[in-house]
């Protein structure tokens, strides 16, 4: 579970959206450690409409635009956090929404967090993520090179295994981008599914 170093995150974010798929989220906890293989991400970009930071650095959106390698967790919809790796180099902002993993590890600590749901369920989502991990505003800005949050290296998966869609809830601001990145036909991505590749849909 050795953390990625930052010139993992020192990237462009599409780059760092698409390596992301396959590598392990950890989170050590006074609880204990949850674990789990990354399995959906969506890049968001400086100059992209559906990105917080498109109408430029707020105190909400300020760690986008800091040293890449640090966690970047906001609040939504006044009831769930969402968990995003900071990339690019620092002053342009990029950051990369986790969307779902695979448990490996800490799964009956998970389920005690989630309640009473299906096992499919207990991270397939961003804000259920954050809740089965623990992940809350106190992780804002936290250094992912080290203990206690942090992502490891892990399987890499091929091109085929891969599928790019657009990003979920954007409607029409995504001018065309597909920026989703997903492991076709995982039980545990969030939204349908059987995903359909950039060449076929």
């Amino acid at each position: 579970m050795r953390p990625l170093a930052r010139a993992f995150y020192a990237r462009p974010v599409l780059v760092v959206a698409r390596d992301v798929i396959g590598c392990i989220l950890v989170h050590d906890t006074a609880e204990g450690r949850v674990a789990g293989q990354v399995v959906e991400a969506e890049a968001y970009g400086q100059e992209d409409p559906g990105s917080h930071a498109f109408r430029g650095r707020t105190p909400r959106t300020a760690p986008m635009f800091e040293r890449p390698g640090h966690a970047y967790v906001y609040f939504t919809y006044g009831m769930h956090f969402c968990f995003n790796i900071v990339c690019e180099r620092e002053g342009v902002a990029g950051a990369v929404l986790i969307r779902a993993v695979e448990p490996l590890e800490g799964i009956e600590l998970m389920r005690a967090r989630r309640g009473p749901v299906a096992d499919r369920d207990l991270a397939r989502g961003p804000a259920r993520l954050t809740q089965a991990f623990g992940i809350a505003r106190a992780e804002n800005r936290s250094d992912l090179t080290r203990a206690p949050l942090h992502l490891a290296p892990g399987e890499r998966l091929p091109v085929q295994d891969v599928v790019e869609t657009p990003r979920i809830g954007l409607g029409r601001s995504q001018d065309g981008r597909r920026w989703r990145f997903a492991v076709r036909d995982n039980r545990w991505v969030s939204g349908p599914r059987r995903l359909q590749d950039s060449s076929t849909d």
